[in-house]
């Protein structure tokens, strides 16, 4: 099934930012800005946000992959033409927007994919690394180059320090040096590293490979990782413990033992989604 991709808003871009396309269990959300090494707009993160709304109330989407038009980019970050516009500050909207959109999906309850060709850059790295996983093409860098127009990456610090040593997101805040795909892997921000050519088939076998999960299970134990990854010890235990009880508890697990003591594969269709 496929979907009607999302426009701009009207009078501000004739072009659509945002495609938004559901194929079986992925929907896919595309930045459509290749001339603008797809650039974030406000009505960009605007139209991101209301797809992954309609993502995570649509049962039969299983897994969320976000890319990049072209083969320049990812996400080059905002804007800046508009994003810095003097008229628009103090820069709530622009606060309160990306802060929303990583929020977004730190709980959207389904897994999510970003699929990371060219740059990405700034706000383009941290909605990278606000996805659960990043396979980037060999092309990819990554950079937070703030610092060398006399900014600092304030809003994309929680997606980089939950993604790296934070001694190292702050070394790379503050030389805003690139970071090859490779460089990338090796210190654990990139889940894998694949030729250009093998990018869309190598995501499209991981999506598949998490769509056929139990997505009652992946949603209650992903809402748990992000749930514990701030607590001390003895919170994230007890909240976690809690969480084991609800998931012994469905279908789904009652499927999953049924299938390992008989030696057959699951059938999670047959269970419904935890509540």
């Amino acid at each position: 099934m496929a979907r009607t991709p999302v426009p701009a808003a009207a009078g501000h871009d004739p072009e659509q930012q945002l495609l938004y396309r559901v194929d079986g269990p992925v929907a896919r959300l595309t930045i459509n800005r290749p001339e603008m090494r797809n650039a974030l707009t406000w009505d960009l993160v605007g139209a991101m946000r209301r797809c992954l709304g309609e993502a995570a109330g649509d049962p039969a989407v299983r897994v969320v992959v976000i890319t990049g038009a072209g083969d320049r980019a990812f996400c080059a970050g905002a804007d800046l033409g508009e994003w810095l516009e003097p008229t628009l500050w103090p820069c709530t909207k622009h606060g309160v927007s990306l802060a929303g959109l990583f929020t977004d999906l730190w709980h959207l309850g389904k897994p999510t994919i970003a699929a990371v060709r060219g740059f990405a850059l700034a706000g383009g790295m941290g909605l990278a690394l606000s996805c659960d996983l990043v396979v980037a093409a060999d092309d990819a860098v990554f950079a937070t180059p703030e610092i060398d127009v006399g900014l600092w990456p304030f809003m994309i610090t929680v997606p980089l320090v939950r993604s790296m040593p934070p001694k190292r997101a702050l070394e790379l805040m503050m030389t805003g040096r690139r970071v090859s795909a490779a460089e990338a892997a090796a210190m654990g921000f990139v889940t894998s590293v694949v030729p250009v050519s093998e990018l869309g088939a190598a995501v499209d076998t991981l999506a598949a490979t998490l769509a056929a999960k139990p997505p009652g299970a992946m949603r209650l134990g992903r809402d748990s990782f992000y749930a514990v990854w701030d607590s001390n010890a003895s919170d994230a235990l007890a909240h976690l413990h809690a969480m084991l009880g609800i998931a012994a508890s469905t279908d789904e697990a009652a499927e999953g033992m049924a299938a390992f003591a008989q030696k057959r594969p699951p059938n999670w269709a047959q269970t419904p989604e935890t509540p």
